[in-house]
């Protein structure tokens, strides 16, 4: 059997007025989602096979397919269409998302086939990034579920405003209509609760075909329309597209020196040539002199095109800044209420520093403690020390510099970002941007006319943090005394900043829990890189277990300004010390959260200086090393400074 693709036959006689037919078409992008084993992806499968979009070849390896890796009883399995990795296939349920294109006489689709699993949640919240429409699926004998409640809010977070209901596998209920009633009536209630108005409910079978593209003869009292019916009448039209112009930049082209364009894709709006803009952050206008395309200039563009812009004046733009319209640009902040979706095993550590994406630009950012997080069965606001991984909670956001921004719910691009951790680059949580904190726009750095490089020459020094991490009892105070003894000997100006000292005033307030132990680093890291802009060398004397804060500490300096140093010694070896017996203290339970016994200590990958304090060197030797890689650093200049400064 051959199946053909509607239209086929006018491509065989006139390809070229089949390809522009083709371009007329709309395009709706679409996913499916729902909890696991609800049948997306046999309804893809579905839509596919009955689209005729399926070669004869790929027919016949489905039909090899359905007898060896089948759930239908070698019958013709549709959901092998999709579920393409080998541990779908064993397992029957989606793993990754999986994108398909298919067409129609009046409408070309992409459609995203999501998991259904708990822990594949993240995957879902990809395939809703770019999604106009929703098809949650529900499996009639279950009915609405926590996982149909989760994708459900986050269709609506995502800012998706069309919705299906497929009432799945009704063929297994007898096609019972008030087992469709009841759920629908369940939906609808549900979904108003959370913003989404515009859904259609549909009772189908997608192993049988019913009201997916034809009515289904099991459904004779169902007057609404099929699937693809739907799909082919509803109206999408974003509302980016009739915003303002917003032009992410993704690259600065400079094939030649007569040439400078600003690349990328139209996330608002339109844009013509001689249209005024503003290039945000900096807030430098200019005109479009020209809009580039592959296919040659044009005097406009809109949302969705890929463009290169040029620009009448010569002003600095950088990838990641953003092209807007000058009469309506974005607002431009560093401090955001958000909405935000863990996505990661381990729980949000509030204070611990990620990256940010936001469009094409990536920053550096601090979550807060949540405001509260969501219930999706009930939608209450519950009070919340962190989130877990799929939980949906209300955070302030700290950006380290400011960004150009639209709040998610009026431009989707410029509103959404990703979290991604600083050490594994994981992306660990989605977020939309709400509104910027009003202190984002009424605390401002103030520009000091004395200079760091100033008050370090004047010391004849180069400022640096030396950082010694290790665990308790390895010697890094010792060690850290001796280094500061000798350098002030030697007339440096110095700083020995010590976690135990700390805790006594700036950290008092601070325990030991994960949460804890990330903001007094933080806060050590902040006082560590005020010191430097006074010139000094600051020796830094902390257990700092975790991997992330470290990184944000020299994330904090100009480059070559940090140096850690890993004070090396085994467990038993520090637990033998165990000065202040502290280790025996959390052998008897009587120390939770101790490092190295029931709290994880992360060694460095590559620090500048490792030093194997074991007991195998003296510590007076440990400490010539890292006064000997500071003079090789040139940290500490080539004579002795003037006592007189």
């Amino acid at each position: 059997m051959t199946h053909r693709p509607p239209g086929t036959d006018l491509a065989a006689t006139d390809i070229d007025a089949y390809l522009r037919r083709h371009e007329e078409k709309s395009l709706l992008r679409f996913l499916t989602c729902g909890s696991v084993d609800d049948g997306k992806s046999t309804l893809i499968g579905r839509l596919l096979y009955d689209s005729k979009l399926i070669f004869s070849d790929h027919l016949a390896a489905l039909e090899t397919d359905s007898r060896t890796a089948g759930t239908q009883g070698g019958a013709l399995d549709l959901a092998l269409l999709v579920d393409g990795l080998a541990a779908e296939r064993e397992q029957g349920i989606t793993i990754d998302v999986a994108y398909r294109f298919f067409t129609t006489e009046r409408r070309k689709f992409i459609v995203a086939d999501t998991p259904g699993h708990e822990q594949y949640t993240r995957n879902m919240v990809t395939g809703a990034s770019t999604a106009d429409l929703a098809v949650v699926l529900v499996d009639a004998r279950k009915g609405i579920l926590t996982q149909t409640r989760r994708h459900s809010h986050l269709v609506a977070l995502l800012g998706i405003r069309h919705v299906v209901l497929a009432v799945n596998k009704l063929d297994l209920v007898g096609y019972d209509r008030e087992v469709f009633t009841s759920i629908a009536d369940d939906y609808r209630r549900f979904a108003a609760g959370i913003g989404l108005t515009d859904v259609q409910c549909i009772p189908v079978s997608a192993l049988n075909g019913d009201n997916i593209t034809a009515r289904g003869a099991g459904t004779p009292w169902f007057t609404g329309p099929t699937l693809i019916g739907h799909l082919e009448s509803v109206d999408v039209d974003s509302t980016a597209a009739g915003g303002p112009f917003r032009l992410p930049v993704q690259w600065v082209s400079r094939p030649h020196l007569d040439f400078r364009g600003f690349c990328g894709r139209i996330a608002g709006g339109g844009i013509r040539t001689g249209d005024r803009v503003r290039v945000l952050p900096s807030g430098r206008e200019s005109t479009v002199a020209r809009i580039v395309t592959a296919d040659g200039d044009l005097g406009t563009a809109t949302a969705g095109q890929s463009v290169t812009l040029t620009l009448d004046d010569e002003i600095d733009v950088s990838r990641g800044d953003v092209i807007a319209s000058a009469s309506q640009p974005p607002e431009v902040a560093d401090q955001f209420e958000c909405h935000l979706v863990w996505m990661s095993p381990e729980p949000m550590l509030p204070g611990r520093s990620y990256l940010l994406k936001l469009g094409t630009r990536v920053v550096g950012a601090n979550v807060s403690r949540p405001k509260y997080k969501i219930n999706v069965d009930t939608l209450e606001r519950t009070a919340a020390r962190t989130l877990a991984l799929n939980d949906i909670g209300v955070c302030t956001l700290a950006l380290d510099r400011p960004v150009p921004f639209d709040p998610y719910a009026d431009n989707r691009e410029m509103g959404g970002f990703v979290l991604i951790d600083r050490v594994t680059r994981n992306t660990i949580g989605a977020g939309l941007l709400r509104f910027a904190l009003r202190r984002a726009h009424t605390i401002h750095w103030q520009p000091t006319e004395v200079t760091r490089s100033a008050r370090a020459g004047r010391k004849g020094q180069r400022p640096a943090v030396v950082w010694l991490t290790g665990l308790s009892g390895a010697g890094k105070s010792t060690i850290a005394d001796l280094v500061e003894r000798r350098l002030h000997d030697e007339g440096f100006h110095t700083f020995l900043l010590d976690g135990d000292n700390l805790r006594h005033g700036l950290c008092h307030d601070l325990g030991f829990t994960d949460a804890d132990r990330v903001e007094n680093i933080r806060r050590a890291a902040e006082v560590a890189r005020l010191m430097t802009d006074a010139g000094l060398v600051v020796l830094a004397s902390f257990i700092s277990p975790f991997r992330a804060e470290r990184e944000l500490a020299r994330s904090l300096l100009p480059d070559g300004e940090f140096v850690e140093v890993h004070v090396d010694t085994p467990l038993v070896v520090a637990e033998s010390r165990d000065p202040k017996g502290l280790y025996a203290k959390a052998r008897r339970g009587e120390l939770p959260h101790f490092t190295g016994i029931d709290s994880p200590y992360e060694a460095p990958r590559d620090p500048e200086l490792r030093l194997d304090a074991s007991g195998s060197l003296p510590v007076e030797e440990l400490a010539t090393r890292v006064v000997e890689h500071l003079r090789a650093g040139g940290y500490l200049g080539t004579s002795r400074p003037d006592d007189g400064g």
